[in-house]
């Protein structure tokens, strides 16, 4: 088998950055785990506000946040994750990369609710009214 000169000169623009876009492909799919973790999340807590013996409106209502909110957050940050893998793709191979800060907001912010929204459920099914 004969390597021919133009096979190794061969190269793309994807290619000449590929340690970038392999971290770039971690970094989405770690969104992705963490957007997946949430809607689990979300779940678990519908489930522990319909499963508890002392079902009571307060319990009801904190699950009912608690999921809806942790569900609309982890399909936002999977969608959000997408876009920012292609806008970081695109930076990379024009030299032009900005770390952007818009999705790690958005995450704390949820999370901060999402946990308070948990706490509050906790709450009432420890020391029910």
């Amino acid at each position: 088998m004969q390597i021919v000169a133009s096979d190794l000169e061969t190269t793309t623009i994807d290619s000449k950055y590929v340690q970038q876009h392999l971290a770039n492909e971690r970094t989405f799919l770690a969104w992705v785990r963490t957007g997946i973790a949430l809607v689990g999340v979300g779940f678990l807590a519908a489930g522990l506000g319909f499963n508890s013996s002392s079902y009571d409106q307060i319990a009801h209502i904190a699950a009912i946040i608690t999921g809806v909110t942790s569900l609309v957050s982890g399909v936002t940050i999977i969608l959000c994750s997408a876009a920012s893998y292609h806008r970081k793709r695109r930076q990379i191979n024009q030299q032009t990369f900005q770390a952007s800060t818009r999705l790690i907001r958005f995450l704390t912010f949820m999370l901060l609710v999402i946990g308070l929204a948990l706490a509050v459920l906790l709450y009432v099914l420890l020391f029910p009214a």
